[in-house]
């Protein structure tokens, strides 16, 4: 018996360390396999994009980032990853540059044929891979962008002339060169960069998929640093992210409010401006100022003055009311002062120097007793924490001012942003005289320029309505009374009204500042423009609650634009603008539209009549005594005056710059461009250095003289170019066409905007349609008409190769549009296009905008000089290269899609329809961050 439970329990022991062996046995091998899947996964990774010619560190992160796709995609489903794997091999094969053209054709209609036999619920998943992967590309292309400047900044020697990474101090030491240092400061002091955010709907991204795009980023950011099992650590975060960027539906689930819209800003404001603008300021000053540096005051004046539209802007937006304006303008207000609450309190926590080594001012010490007087309660709990150490006790009390700003509380609040600011000044002033100057030029200063910046009010909120809402408001008060005395007032009359008291509301609590630009679209005549005065007038029943107000007019159609200079005649006689150009030293704003102008006579017309009519204002500005202002409606997309707004700024007409550049910023641009710290640093200093650099006599030179010498070539291409366009346009039945061959009317559900697509004042046609979406339904189906058409013909017609080349050599207007034409023509694709264009059943139409795409592309091509679009951009061209294989998988999807819509009509079942939109849309989410530049 004994013997039997020993032979058993010796099998037991047996059978257990089998089972533990073979248990390790199994683990090994599925390490081994997961180590050949890693091993396998980095290989396709690898080769997918070894041809591309791009930077190693950026095809190292793009690497990275394929494989962790892949590897997430893989773990959802093998099958859907093999799909992936096929549909990526057939796009890179059906993109190369090359002879074999029936290969390339091979490789697309293989392509075609994965996706037709796909059902629709295994392609949304596959779409949503790929729309994954264009987010983690664009990751990598802004770490590269952030990293590449960091290393350029840190190999420039402190002995040099000028820092030849930040464009203020070049333009400025360019400006010493050829005007004289007294010249040179007066200019500076005249700096001014306005960017105005706007709502415009062009970012199709959503901000669920913003956070998850933040936080990968920063894991990639410290990847550098870290190895070990703290790399690995970072791998498991980053497929985490990556997993549930993938699982989260690109498309919202309903469209941001007006209020909601307005978190775009405040997000930016936290994430860089609060903090980026003294360090803007700060570079340059120390640049300027050398060893001096941080112990005397600073020489940069707070040039930065943000504006928005979101919340403000009601052309053609119902939702957007007075009520929601003034709703949107507390929220800039509250954040505001909760913000510079917070940064003074940490700044005087930190202010501990005392009377003996840093004895007060007697302003200090009066501006001490007067906080005292005005609140026991609060200067004895700052004595309390700061006993002996004045400075520290009177910023403790101006930081609680700030938070009773917040609350309205009349015995102690601030009555403006400047008087805040006078407050920092004598403290500023007090240690400065004290000797602690570096307390007072360091994180003083800093508060110094972040109030002058942002006021109390953060963004200045610019109202903007159409011309013809106006005239029909007085028309109606008119027939029916002021007050509604003979006849109940249209709600549209009453909105308009309701307009001007909220703006009157929200001067007297945010400044005047904060909400005086009054826009007028649709600008025909000077009447428009004394329609405003006259209306804000009506809406108050004493004179002096009007509201200061600036008017300004937006010439955006051609015809507008030709006329503006006998419109601004007649602008400048009308009473209420006098007074208000003798209260200002002058200074009159214009807006200038770049989209509806684009849309309204083609690109290349577009350019050339607003680049003249620029001239005419300049010109008109000057002999008139006016200190202008031009402000640039542009878009993100070529075909609204997009591309590097720091070259169009270099290329504007004499006079029409003067130190000061406006321009709309909005949707992916606002994103890109202010998103990053670094970049948005960088954007800033190469905007303001290009606003400096253009009033520089050379670059004024250049301009004048290369605009008279190829007025030829400029008449000419505007001329046969707008022939061409309007020719498309105008063919019988195009409206219908182009909605039926573009995800039009798809993009009009996408949840991006708080802004219907069209106007809504009556127009049945084009006319009526936003500029938005036209341009971004023509950069979903990769045929980007609205940057280009008709620029072929005109070329063709002007004939001279030779002319043209030397006017790109010289000429800066045509230098760079040629360059954003080519960059727009470099995301185009013949097959996808006829994919689209095959969706409509006007043979005559698809072939006229083919032949013109193929003449463009030629033509671009020979005065560039190139092969194909971008060839000697070292870095753009092989990454939009990079990218286009993967974009060609969603357009053939999207196009796959919308034909099967088309093609069913009303046979399709809800459900299907449902499923079938909701492919589209993700579709045009992902091709919306594959190519970048939207709308």
């Amino acid at each position: 018996m004994t013997r039997g439970i020993a032979v058993s329990e010796i099998d037991r022991l047996k059978d257990e360390v089998i089972e533990r062996i073979s248990r390790q046995i199994r683990l090994a091998r599925e390490d081994l396999d997961q180590r050949a899947e890693h091993v396998h996964g980095h290989s396709l990774a690898a080769s997918t994009l070894s041809e591309f010619d791009i930077p190693s560190d950026l095809k190292q992160n793009m690497v990275l980032f394929l494989r962790l796709t892949r590897e997430v995609i893989d773990e959802y489903d093998e099958d859907l990853s093999d799909t992936f794997d096929a549909l990526l091999a057939d796009a890179i094969r059906a993109n190369r540059a090359g002879d074999d053209a029936e290969g390339e054709d091979a490789a697309f209609a293989d392509a075609v044929r994965i996706i037709d036999e796909l059902p629709v619920e295994r392609t949304m998943l596959l779409m949503r891979g790929f729309a994954t992967y264009f987010h983690l590309a664009n990751i990598c292309e802004e770490n590269y962008r952030v990293t590449s400047l960091r290393a350029r900044e840190s190999e420039v020697p402190l002995s040099a002339d000028a820092d030849p990474i930040n464009d203020i101090t070049v333009a400025y030491r360019q400006l010493v060169d050829e005007c004289g240092r007294g010249k040179a400061m007066a200019l500076l002091d005249r700096l001014e960069f306005h960017p105005v955010f706007t709502a415009h709907p062009t970012e199709a991204r959503r901000k669920a998929v913003e956070g998850k795009i933040q936080r990968i980023s920063a894991l990639l950011e410290e990847r550098p640093k870290l190895a070990g099992a703290e790399l690995a650590e970072n791998e498991r975060r980053m497929l985490q992210e990556i997993d549930a960027l993938f699982r989260t539906s690109p498309i919202a689930h309903k469209k941001p409010t007006p209020v909601e819209e307005a978190n775009t800003v405040i997000d930016i404001f936290d994430s860089t401006l609060f903090n980026m603008v003294p360090e803007v300021y700060r570079r340059f000053s120390d640049w300027e100022l050398g060893e001096k540096a941080g112990t005397v005051p600073p020489v940069c004046p707070a040039f930065f003055h943000p504006g928005s539209w979101i919340g403000s802007d009601r052309d053609g937006n119902p939702n957007v009311t007075a009520k929601v304006s003034r709703k949107v303008a507390e929220k800039y207000r509250v954040h505001m002062l909760e913000t510079l609450a917070e940064a003074t309190h940490t700044v005087g926590r930190n202010l501990t120097v005392d009377t003996i080594s840093t004895p007060p001012s007697d302003q200090l010490v009066n501006l001490w007793s007067h906080q005292v007087e005005m609140s026991e309660a609060i200067s004895t709990h700052a004595l309390e924490i700061s006993s002996r150490e004045t400075h520290r006790a009177v910023m403790l009390v101006m930081a609680e001012r700030l938070r009773a700003t917040i609350d309205r509380t009349a015995d102690i609040m601030y009555s403006t942003a400047e008087e805040y600011i006078e407050d920092l000044r004598v403290v500023q002033r007090s240690l400065a005289k004290a000797g602690a100057v570096r307390t007072a030029y360091g994180p003083v200063q800093d508060l110094v320029w972040q109030a002058e910046t942002f006021g109390f009010h953060m963004v200045e909120m610019e109202f903007r309505q159409h011309s013809v809402v106006h005239a029909r408001a007085l028309e109606d008060i008119r027939e029916n009374g002021r007050w509604g005395e003979r006849g109940p007032l249209q709600p549209m009359t009453q909105e308009v009204l309701d307009t001007f008291r909220a703006i009157g509301a929200i001067q007297r609590k945010n400044g005047v500042n904060a909400a005086r630009r009054y826009i007028i679209s649709f600008t025909k005549s000077a009447q428009n423009v004394a329609d405003v005065y006259e209306l804000a007038r009506l809406a108050f029943a004493h004179e002096q609650d009007v509201p200061t107000l600036d008017v300004i007019p937006l010439f955006e159609q051609v015809e507008d634009l030709e006329n503006a200079v006998d419109t601004l005649d007649e602008i400048i006689k009308i009473p209420d603008v006098q007074r208000r150009l003798a209260q200002t030293g002058r200074c009159l704003e214009v807006m200038l539209g770049y989209s509806d102008s684009s849309k309204d006579a083609g690109p290349t017309s577009a350019t050339l009549v607003l680049h003249a009519a620029q001239e005419r204002i300049a010109q008109w500005a000057e002999e008139n005594n006016i200190d202008l202002l031009l402000m640039h409606g542009r878009g993100g997309a070529v075909g609204r005056g997009g591309g590097p707004a720091n070259r169009a700024v270099l290329s504007q007409p004499k006079g029409s710059v003067n130190c000061r550049f406006k321009l709309t910023e909005q949707g992916e641009v606002i994103f890109a461009r202010y998103g990053n710290a670094t970049l948005a640093r960088r954007h800033v200093e190469s905007i303001a250095g290009a606003t400096l650099l253009q009033t520089a006599p050379s670059v004024e030179y250049v301009n004048t003289e290369t605009n008279g010498k190829f007025s030829d070539i400029a008449e000419s291409l505007e001329l046969n170019s707008r022939e061409r366009y309007l020719e498309l346009l105008n063919t019988e039945g195009f409206a219908e066409w182009f909605s039926t061959v573009t995800p039009l009317t798809e993009i009009g559900l996408l949840p991006i905007g708080s802004r219907p697509a069209k106007r809504g004042l009556g127009a049945k046609s084009l006319d009526d349609l936003r500029a938005i979406p036209w341009i971004f339904s023509w950069s979903q189906a990769r045929i980007n008409l609205a940057a280009w058409y008709g620029l072929g013909t005109a070329c063709e017609k002007f004939g001279d190769l030779d002319r043209l080349r030397e006017a790109y050599a010289e000429w800066p207007l045509f230098t760079t549009f040629i360059d954003n034409v080519e960059m727009s023509l470099s995301k185009t694709n013949d097959h996808i296009a006829r994919m689209y264009l095959d969706l409509g059943d006007r043979e005559d139409l698809s072939e006229m905008v083919l032949d013109e795409m193929r003449l463009t592309r030629k033509w671009v091509l020979s005065i560039t000089g190139n092969e194909w679009p971008l060839q000697h951009r070292r870095v753009l061209g092989p990454v939009i290269r990079t990218r286009l294989p993967f974009v060609d998988v969603l357009s053939i999807t999207q196009a796959h899609a919308l034909k099967l819509m088309r093609d069913a009509g009303d046979t399709l079942s809800p459900e299907e329809r449902e499923s079938y939109i909701y492919l589209i849309l993700c579709t045009v989410s992902g091709v919306a961050a594959g190519l970048q530049n939207t709308g």
